[in-house]
């Protein structure tokens, strides 16, 4: 990268982020999301007739590496603001989502893509598994702000934060599977990720980075009580925690979003409220910062050529992905999920499972893996599809569902007290 396109780079992410700041609350008036605006604009940077606009600049390598970054600030951000005590008290919704609702996204996706654009089996599995994580950073642009609080219940919106930054780690080892069954004997393969998959790259991950996450939690406090440690710096302290624990596990060949995410976790339960919330500013910030250019970037090497290819078909199957791989499965196992109550929640939680920067990663990941560029245009049509259907129904549908949740509540207590009259005893 020559220091000519490294400035420009540097002038357009920070004008980019520097503007969205500015804009941000006309953006949700206008019933649109940061990330959509971030595509756009990425989209029009593709038609400038410079090297650092055209998506041959960048190669798979550097685009893994800013997915992944961009990833683990927004897990971590997802594991501090989520309070500590919600995993323990709602377990028994948590595990149905992820133990039930994903391979039953994976199932979905796999088929679909098999269906509807005839690829061969293993690699319709492949690319089911990279769009079967909720993405954390769409779902914190349809989950956070005052619009989200005011109409969407808590529970629900802590339930689909959990997931997101969950399963996100958590699709490493679906990814996997089928990649090791395209380039291994299937022998070796099932071999290789029993063993070295789901009890090094993921249970070792999940152990190291809650080990760190802790430790750092200890030391800050430590730090805090001998005030040892001033303002400026402890504000950082989560940015620093998860980059340290993106590298070295990563490293030590586990697997490094996961581990973030358990870092995070096990960090909120050992700081105090206040410490929470001041890192929680700071990383929001450094969100913002990392993955908005992301999304630019996403645009910036869309493959339209290969997009026009794959014709109706391509968007048939990206707009049933986005239907079908949530909702049905959580109208089904909703007596299996508390906080999910109604059918009004089935439907929020199953639309707005955003397929996102997750996606992109593990696509990029899967093919320096195995070397098939198939499956960037398939991917990257359902990430954008989602992003801009996901951007502009966000606003309007919590304001629907708010609306439709108070008309609810409203008739409810209007039976209630028709049924305290009904049982009333006569007056002699």
């Amino acid at each position: 990268m020559t220091e000519t396109a490294l400035n420009i780079i540097l002038v357009v992410v920070g004008s980019l982020v520097l503007f969205l700041g500015i804009v941000s609350q006309l953006i949700r008036k206008w019933n649109f999301s940061q990330p959509f605006i971030a595509l756009i604009v990425g989209f029009l940077l593709s038609l400038i007739t410079s090297p650092v606009f055209n998506s041959g600049f960048w190669n798979h390598y550097l685009l893994q590496e800013a997915a992944r970054t961009s990833l683990a600030i927004g897990v971590m951000g997802v594991a501090l603001r989520i309070p500590y005590t919600y995993t323990l008290k709602n377990w028994r919704s948590i595990v149905p989502m992820l133990g039930i609702v994903m391979p039953f996204m994976w199932i979905i996706n796999s088929l679909l893509i098999y269906w509807i654009l005839d690829f061969s089996f293993l690699l319709a599995l492949l690319m089911g598994a990279i769009m079967t994580p909720t993405d954390p950073i769409l779902s914190l642009s349809i989950l956070s702000g005052k619009l989200a609080k005011d109409n969407l219940p808590e529970n629900l919106r802590y339930l689909i934060s959990v997931e997101s930054g969950s399963n996100d780690g958590l699709g490493y080892p679906f990814v996997l599977l089928p990649i090791l069954l395209i380039t291994c004997r299937p022998e070796e393969a099932i071999s290789h990720w029993l063993i070295h998959t789901l009890l090094w790259e993921v249970g070792a991950a999940v152990a190291l980075g809650a080990i760190i996450g802790y430790i750092a939690g200890y030391l800050l406090r430590t730090a805090l009580s001998k005030k040892t440690i001033d303002q400026s710096s402890y504000v950082s302290y989560t940015l620093a925690m998860a980059l340290i624990v993106l590298g070295s596990v990563k490293l030590l060949g586990s697997d490094g979003i996961l581990a973030v995410f358990a870092a995070g976790t096990l960090f909120n339960m050992t700081s105090t409220a206040k410490q929470r919330y001041d890192e929680d500013r700071v990383v929001e910030g450094m969100d913002r910062f990392f993955t908005i250019p992301v999304f630019t970037l996403l645009g910036l090497v869309a493959p339209w050529q290969e997009w026009i290819k794959l014709g109706w078909n391509g968007l048939l199957l990206a707009f049933l992905i986005l239907l079908l791989h949530r909702i049905p499965i959580l109208f089904l196992i909703r007596p299996l999920v508390p906080v999910i109550k109604s059918n009004l929640n089935s439907l929020l939680a199953g639309w707005f499972g955003p397929v996102g920067i997750a996606a992109f990663y593990y696509a990029q990941f899967s093919i320096i893996q195995t070397g098939t560029e198939e499956i960037w245009p398939v991917v990257s049509l359902v990430i954008c599809m989602s992003i801009v259907l996901h951007g502009i129904t966000a606003t309007p549908f919590t304001k629907l569902y708010g609306r439709l949740s108070s008309e609810k509540s409203k008739q409810n207590s209007k039976k209630s007290e028709q049924s305290q009259e009904n049982f009333k005893k006569p007056e002699v």
